[in-house]
C-alpha cells in the first residue's frame, strides 16, 4: 500500500487499500484478524482488578492466552479510570521486569505495552516490547519518539479532550468520525515523521475514552470510515461501560454483548481487539473470517460425506 499521504489527508471518504502489519519481527495479512489479549499488572483495573496483580498470576496468564491463541499480549501497569497514583518509577517497576520475562519465555510472541508516558515506554521497549499501545491519544508527545528509536509499533487514539486517568463529562462533537480521524490520523503522520515505520502505525477510535454511550455506538456502526483509511484498526471493546449501560449490566455480565460488538466491528473492518476473554474472542473473529470466505471451515463435511 502507498503511504505518499500517510495520514490519509485525501479525506475520511478516501478508500485506501489495507496494507500488512508489521510489529518488528512478525508480519499479518490485511485481512488478519488479531487478538490482542490484555494482562494488567494492576490491583484496582476495572474487570476482576487484581487477578493478574501477582507476578506468578500475571505470567499464568500469559501462558493461558498464547495457548488460547492470543496474537499480541498487552501489558499494562496503570488503570484507566481514576484511583490512586501511579509515578512512571511505579509503573516502570510493574512492568519492565515482568515484560523481559514474557519475551525471555516466548522469544516469538509480539507484546504490547499498555502505557501513555515515553518513561514506561522507553523501558518496556528496552525489555522487549514490539507495540506501544497509546490509549490517551498521544498526551505525551515523546512517545513516536520512542518507537522509532526502539523500531516499535505505536498506537494513535482518539479520546478527544479528556485528559489520562478522567472520566468524560458532557463531551459534545458535531460529527464525532471526523473528530476521530482529524485526531488520529494527525497522530498517525506525526509519528511517520518522528521515524516510526508506517507498517507498524495502528488508529484506535477508542471506545469510552472522551465519549459517552452514544458516541461508542455511533464509531462502532462508522468504523468503515475508520477502515478506508488503509491503517490497522484496534477496537478495546471488552466488558466496557457502552456495553454495560446498553444492557443495563455490571462488568461481571457484559461477555455476550462484547462479543456481539466484537463481530460487528470485525465485519466492518477492524483488525485487532482487545480482548479479556481470549478463547472466545478467538472463536469469533474465526467464524467472521469464514463467513467472509477468508478462511476455510476447520471442518466441513456435512453433506460431503
Amino acid at each position: 500500500m502507498a503511504r505518499d499521504d500517510p495520514a490519509g489527508v485525501d479525506g475520511p471518504g478516501f478508500a485506501r487499500e489495507q496494507s500488512s502489519l508489521r510489529l518488528r519481527h512478525r508480519s499479518f495479512g490485511p485481512r488478519q484478524l488479531l487478538v490482542m489479549a490484555i494482562v494488567n499488572r494492576t490491583p484496582d483495573s476495572f474487570y476482576r482488578p487484581g487477578v493478574t496483580w501477582d507476578e506468578g498470576a500475571a505470567m499464568d496468564r500469559v501462558h493461558q492466552v498464547i495457548a488460547e491463541g492470543a496474537d499480541i499480549v498487552d501489558i499494562g501497569g496503570v488503570p484507566a479510570g481514576a484511583g490512586a497514583d501511579v509515578d512512571p518509577g511505579e509503573e516502570i517497576r510493574r512492568t519492565a521486569g515482568f515484560i523481559a520475562a514474557v519475551r525471555g519465555a516466548y522469544p516469538d510472541a509480539v507484546i504490547s505495552a499498555d502505557t501513555y508516558r515515553h518513561e514506561a515506554a522507553r523501558e518496556a521497549c528496552a525489555a522487549g516490547a514490539d507495540l506501544i499501545n497509546d490509549a490517551w491519544g498521544g498526551w505525551d508527545p515523546k512517545l513516536a519518539e520512542v518507537a522509532a528509536e526502539f523500531g516499535a509499533g505505536l498506537v494513535c487514539a482518539h479520546v478527544g479532550p479528556q485528559q489520562p486517568r478522567t472520566r468524560p463529562l458532557r463531551v459534545c462533537y458535531p460529527d464525532l468520525m471526523a473528530d476521530v480521524l482529524d485526531r488520529t490520523l494527525t497522530l498517525a503522520a506525526r509519528a511517520v515523521q518522528a521515524g516510526v515505520d508506517p507498517a507498524a502505525i495502528v488508529i484506535d477510535a477508542a471506545h469510552d475514552f472522551g465519549k459517552n454511550t452514544w458516541h461508542s455506538l455511533e464509531i462502532t456502526r462508522r468504523l468503515p470510515e475508520m477502515a478506508a483509511t488503509g491503517w490497522p484498526v484496534l477496537v478495546s471493546v471488552s466488558n466496557k461501560d457502552f456495553i454495560g449501560e446498553t444492557l443495563n449490566l455490571p462488568a461481571g455480565e457484559r461477555v455476550p454483548g462484547t462479543l456481539a460488538a466484537t463481530s460487528v466491528c470485525a465485519w466492518l473492518g477492524a483488525r485487532i481487539f482487545r480482548a479479556h476473554q481470549v478463547s472466545e474472542t478467538r472463536q469469533v473473529l474465526d467464524m467472521v473470517s469464514a463467513i467472509r470466505g477468508d478462511t476455510p471451515p476447520a471442518r466441513a463435511v456435512r453433506g460431503l460425506a
